[in-house]
């Protein structure tokens, strides 16, 4: 069988697998705790259910504009001035099948084959795969100083002729980390002048605790003409809990835009009339879902890294936002597809191995999940690793026996 470079070259997504082992171990009766997942567990907001129905019962479903309704449009406006406190206009916005596609079409807009891609590690899993499907180089900057935070000198050092788009995810998944003010300042005034492309992932930005805000890019942008690189990716699947929704956006200057929408029309044409208008409900709506989200993800978020500072062995920085934390257990193995490997089969807790983020001998631990997953799936992986713990362990009715050193 004959397989393209480029689909030679392009791996399965492996936190999608993992969810998929989780739901067929699930489906078996299995007690598998899930510390690996991307997805709120609270409900989508009341407002989008009730816009998405109204529309259903109108029996007018069709086909949508290529690039986004034009009162979905108004909405992503709206959300501009809101966060970002910056007009746009309807030409700079493609609202496509969720902020990964738009994320998808930015980059097939901008990369040919042999341009580079620069990401900081760690990194989310997607953003290597994206470019390669365009022909273009993956470039993971890792902070040299062992934090997750990059300087600009470890951005520079990594800058080439071939070098077209940096992405910025911020806050970021795996680590939770916001990037300084500063930092940002910085690579908005680099990138404008090098003119290179600065793609900002914002989709955690409303999902941040203790009072800190995320640093807003348009404050550091000089260049508001048809030249300008800036690129912000948004969606409506972290902040307002509607993952299955699959909608998202990008705001991009307004020839980008019209290139974006040109390949996406040949891709998939619009997104989905109907989802379109669930995420007008949630963004027009009352926002409190979010807040409540937020609140309840910073005591989560508490809780587990009160948990993991109990552990002995176990380094964890407390993430600013986000629902993930990036924690060393190098101290057990340094092969954290081996250690997530060996904790899903021995105590049935799914973790994600730090490797596919770009950081060996780290777990992606997520605390989207209920305080009662997250206390136990704890206590399971501590019992698991510690060769301290009693020879025996009882989930539930199932008494589990160490067999390991």
């Amino acid at each position: 069988m004959s397989i393209s470079l480029i689909g030679r070259s392009v791996g399965e997504s492996v936190t999608l697998k993992l969810n998929e082992t989780f739901a067929i171990l699930k489906a078996k009766g299995e007690p598998v705790i899930h510390l690996g997942g991307g997805e709120p567990k609270s409900k989508a907001p009341i407002d989008a259910i009730t816009a998405i129905a109204s529309h259903l019962n109108s029996g007018e479903v069709r086909y949508a504009p290529v690039d986004g309704t034009v009162d979905m449009k108004k909405a992503v406006i709206r959300y501009t001035l809101d966060h970002y406190h910056r007009k746009v206009e309807p030409e700079n916005i493609v609202v496509s099948s969720g902020a990964k596609q738009a994320l998808m079409v930015a980059l097939q807009a901008i990369l040919d084959p042999q341009d580079e891609l620069l990401y900081t590690a760690p990194y989310w899993v997607s953003y290597p795969e994206m470019a390669r499907l365009c022909g273009a180089v993956p470039v993971a900057v890792t902070p040299e100083d062992g934090t997750f935070i990059p300087r600009m000198k470890d951005i520079e050092q990594n800058i080439s002729s071939y070098t077209k788009a940096i992405i910025i995810n911020n806050p970021n998944n795996p680590s939770g980390m916001i990037y300084p003010a500063e930092f940002i300042k910085e690579i908005v005034e680099f990138t404008e002048k090098k003119g290179i492309y600065l793609i900002m992932d914002d989709i955690y930005h409303s999902l941040v605790f203790d009072g800190k805000k995320t640093a807003n890019p348009y404050d550091y942008v000089s260049d508001f003409s048809e030249n300008s690189k800036l690129i912000v990716i948004n969606g409506v699947s972290k902040a307002y809990a509607m993952t299955g929704f699959r909608i998202g956006w990008a705001v991009a200057n307004k020839k980008l835009a019209k290139v974006m929408a040109n390949i996406q029309g040949h891709q998939t044409s619009g997104p989905s009339v109907l989802l379109q208008k669930a995420a007008i409900g949630a963004i027009n709506g009352i926002q409190s879902s979010v807040e409540s989200l937020r609140a309840t993800l910073e005591n989560n978020r508490n809780v587990l890294v009160a948990q993991l500072k109990a552990f002995d062995g176990v380094y964890v920085t407390p993430p600013d936002g986000t629902f993930y934390t990036f924690v060393d257990f190098s101290k057990y193995d340094k092969d954290s597809t081996r250690l997530s490997n060996f904790l899903l089969e021995k105590v049935r807790v799914l973790t994600m191995p730090g490797v596919e983020f770009g950081m060996e001998g780290y777990l992606r631990l997520s605390f989207c999940g209920s305080i009662k997953d997250i206390t136990e799936g704890i206590e399971r992986i501590k019992w698991a690793l510690d060769p301290n713990s009693p020879n025996e362990l009882y989930i539930g009715e199932r008494k589990l026996v160490r067999d390991w050193n």
